[in-house]
């Protein structure tokens, strides 16, 4: 019985894992694109390309997380057990996606800031 329970867990936690990686990366990405647009200076291609790479690194990172933590033990035989470790795994990898966003974040405007540094150094030279 227990092993079905386990089952039950993995059949729960791994969509919920995977849906919010999904949103969360979507939503990352496709604002994304605005600063790599500026990063890159409005050149389209490479700002997409850049973008499609970093989400990919994202995917990667993140569901291989959830795969790596997908371990669930039940010392009792019960639904609460399953319903609280489910909780704590989820609960768990939603802070640990939010703060994957956060450091992609503090990457964008990393390089906002660079490619407006830049720009400002050039404008220096040419006068």
């Amino acid at each position: 019985m227990e092993t079905i329970k386990i089952l039950i867990g993995y059949s729960i936690y791994l969509p919920i894992a995977l849906f919010l990686t999904y949103y969360v990366s979507k939503t990352l990405f496709k604002n994304g694109k605005i600063f790599m647009l500026d990063i890159f200076k409005g050149r389209e291609d490479i700002a997409q390309a850049t973008n499609k790479l970093f989400e990919t690194g994202f995917y990667l990172l993140n569901v291989g997380f959830a795969l790596m933590i997908l371990q669930l033990e039940l010392s009792r035989d019960s639904y609460q057990e399953l319903i609280e470790n489910l909780s704590y795994k989820i609960g768990g990898f939603s802070i640990y996606l939010g703060i994957m966003l956060f450091i992609n974040l503090y990457f964008f405007f990393r390089g906002k800031r660079k490619a407006k540094e830049t720009r400002e150094e050039r404008l220096v030279f040419k006068a």
